[in-house]
């Protein structure tokens, strides 16, 4: 089989999904099996949704607008929507009957029950539209199939009992299903890290064993850098699975950090192509050379924050330090994508998507002198040469660090 991705770009509207159908029609899909995410910034909207529901804000309001943008669309895709609409109104008839009941405390268990209703939502629009124009498909719920621990919001998947769920699948139909899902021991939904929707194919590739992996965006496929940043970007034609996995973990927002492993483990080919131009070649990933051209690639992230720990009795940081710093960041589940350590100081570049840096710095202001750079940019180049480094930003330098052909810098911008 085949596994294609779409992500909520290729859904947005009633027009993008009809493209997903020709998409469909020019690539083939017999045999293919469809992952797709929520509707364009549904995902953002629900995590609103979730926020206003602890602050113990009016969320009624924002769920209804939810909902009335996926009617809209229905209602253009459907010459009769009844049917499908009655669908929706279910979704979120269940949505709001969980947040009425929920007793639990648990912000990010709560979290996964909220934002599934997107993908769940999207999915079901397009399957019954590709059955209204005779793309004759099956629906899943990929929760019955793809099973994790009770991590909500960073489910770590049961591969065993994954693989076997898989198993029982008929493999030569279509089926349409969503990303990003999991369900834990007792059935609870779970979600695979932000923009997990790649991971949930890879995961469905490996699991088939399938032929091939194609993720559908609105680029040409993976560039050299990211065209909102950067200009006169390249398109690299082929990516080795080691160079997309260093890729993918400094940052390249193309490819999801943890989709490369499944694949690479089963040898199973990987295409970066666009569903505006879905004829065009795109990107291989796979055996071989590193980077097809061999270029310098350029990869920005954004709302860093820079934190510089120094001993207050000017001993070492030695590695029992560092050891606690690093189990308390896990605990945090604060990301470090940098660090620098010299005799007495430990630099570290984090990101804090679940807020709790303030609690990692209340943790430690009693043991470690603490300088604090908020909302820094942290640039990365890899295979860098003089020219390309001369580009790489204009800002304030706060710290460099080069790793073999990888240069790293932190600007204040």
């Amino acid at each position: 089989m085949k596994v294609f991705k779409f992500g909520g770009a290729s859904v947005k509207d009633a027009n993008s999904v009809k493209n997903l159908a020709e998409v469909l029609k020019t690539a083939g899909y017999k045999n293919t099996f469809l992952v797709i995410s929520a509707m364009g910034k549904t995902t953002n909207a629900l995590e609103e949704v979730v926020k206003l529901y602890f602050e113990k804000a009016d969320f009624t309001s924002k769920v209804i607008s939810i909902q009335q943008q996926h009617i809209a669309i229905a209602e253009e895709l459907f010459e009769n929507s009844e049917e499908i609409k009655k669908e929706i109104y279910i979704f979120f008839e269940d949505l709001n009957a969980f947040l009425r009941r929920n007793k639990s405390p648990n912000y990010d268990f709560v979290y996964d029950q909220v934002v599934c209703c997107g993908e769940l939502i999207s999915t079901k629009i397009v399957s019954a539209y590709l059955n209204s124009i005779e793309v004759k498909n099956t629906w899943l719920d990929v929760r019955d199939f793809i099973k994790t621990d009770d991590t909500y919001r960073e489910g770590k998947v049961n591969w065993e009992l994954t693989e076997e769920n898989f198993s029982r699948l008929q493999k030569n139909e279509f089926y349409v299903t969503q990303g990003f899902l999991g369900s834990d021991a007792n059935f609870f939904t779970t979600t695979l890290g932000r923009e997990g929707s790649d991971y949930t194919a890879a995961i469905i590739a490996y699991c088939l064993n399938a032929e091939g992996m194609t993720i559908w965006k609105d680029v040409p496929g993976v560039l050299n850098a990211d065209p909102r940043y950067f200009k006169d970007t390249q398109l690299l034609n082929k990516i080795s699975y080691e160079e997309a996995i260093e890729l993918a973990y400094y940052g390249a927002s193309v490819i999801h950090p943890k989709t490369m492993q499944p694949l690479r483990s089963k040898e199973i080919p990987f295409y970066v192509k666009s569903f505006i131009n879905p004829k065009e070649n795109g990107t291989q990933i796979g055996k071989g050379q590193l980077l097809e051209p061999f270029i310098p690639c350029f990869i920005i992230k954004k709302e860093q924050h820079l934190i510089t720990l120094t001993t207050l009795d000017f001993s070492f940081i030695t590695e029992d330090k560092i050891s606690a710093i690093f189990n308390l960041l896990h605990d945090l589940k604060i990301k470090v994508n940098m660090m620098q350590n010299s005799a007495i100081t430990l630099s570290l570049c984090v990101e804090d998507k679940y807020t709790q840096l303030d609690l990692f710095l209340e943790e430690i202001k009693n043991l470690y002198k603490v300088d604090l750079e908020k909302n820094v940019s942290l640039y990365t180049l890899r295979h860098f040469d003089e020219k390309s480094e001369a580009t790489i930003h204009s800002g304030q330098e706060l710290l460099r660090q080069i790793i073999k052909n990888t240069l790293q810098i932190i600007v204040k911008e």
